[in-house]
């Protein structure tokens, strides 16, 4: 995205549309939460319940009224190949977390994302339980809003040293590669969540330093709006061997090489460090 272009951008509007289908989206999930969830099984073995399916149909009444000529790439939609060709284009994930919401834990989100030109611009995130919202735009901020109304800047904290930085981790996909990777690093303070914004939405809060992905596990709708948000605060989000995630390959909706994402200051010497043991190289 050229320069120009982005100082031309005010996705102000799109940020505040986002932030209200996230809420609706939210109020759609949580007469689901707590009660006897009907779990069914999708390609992958990943779970889907009654409370994705309307989310996701919040969001995109939503966002087709607001944004009637942009793309949309949703979990749960059924076309995952026509959004390629939009200029812009929004990244949903409904219930991002779900293991955490079927088992009554308040670790899901709801996620909502912009690409304008295949890169990362707008994320928003919402956790309904804790009705606490982080989201950020290209040129316009990032913070984050509390039930209250309360609200504050993002800003992650300046943590280098590895044995000083405190990771969050994945508790629905536990990792041998994730144990591996923190005894390297000489981390012992781990927090373990479901959702992907809500592990980033803590780094770029400066709550933790560093999440670690490495098992090719993430996919385009678990990263669009946690990228746009923690890079807008100030932090990082690349693959395991430092490069920039890839948002234009319909082939590839999966990122293969693993996923770090960081307050920043850390993220090179993370990325070197791990480098020997998984084998990965720029």
């Amino acid at each position: 995205m050229g320069e120009r272009f982005a100082a031309d951008l005010d996705l102000r509007r799109e940020l505040d549309v986002a932030s209200e289908a996230a809420k609706q989206a939210g109020l759609a999930i949580m007469p689901f939460f707590g009660g006897d969830v009907v779990v069914e099984h999708k390609q992958g073995d990943e779970p889907v319940t009654a409370a994705d399916r309307a989310s996701e149909k919040a969001v995109l009444a939503r966002l087709e009224r607001a944004f009637p000529d942009d793309g949309i790439l949703s979990e749960e939609q059924n076309d995952h190949e026509s959004w390629v060709g939009y200029r812009r284009c929004w990244v949903v994930d409904p219930l991002d977390g779900t293991r955490d919401f079927v088992a009554g834990r308040e670790g899901f989100s709801v996620m909502i994302g912009l690409m304008i030109e295949h890169r990362p611009v707008l994320g928003v995130v919402y956790q309904p339980v804790a009705k606490t919202l982080y989201r950020a735009a290209r040129g316009v901020g990032a913070e984050w809003v509390d039930a209250a109304g309360q609200r504050g800047s993002l800003q992650p904290t300046a943590r280098v040293p590895p044995e000083r930085l405190r990771l969050v981790a994945s508790r629905s996909h536990p990792s041998q590669r994730v144990a591996d990777a923190k005894e390297h690093l000489g981390i012992d303070d781990e927090l373990k969540i479901g959702s992907v914004g809500v592990k980033v939405g803590l780094i770029a809060r400066g709550e933790r330093e560093l999440y670690l992905n490495p098992d090719g596990n993430c996919k385009l709708w678990d990263t669009c709006a946690p990228e746009a948000i923690i890079v807008e605060a100030g932090g990082k989000m690349t693959d395991f061997s430092g490069a920039p995630l890839v948002y234009d390959d319909v082939e590839r909706l999966r990122f293969d090489r693993g996923i770090i994402a960081s307050n920043g200051a850390c993220h090179n010497l993370v990325v070197s460090r791990l480098a020997p043991v998984f084998g990965v190289g720029a």
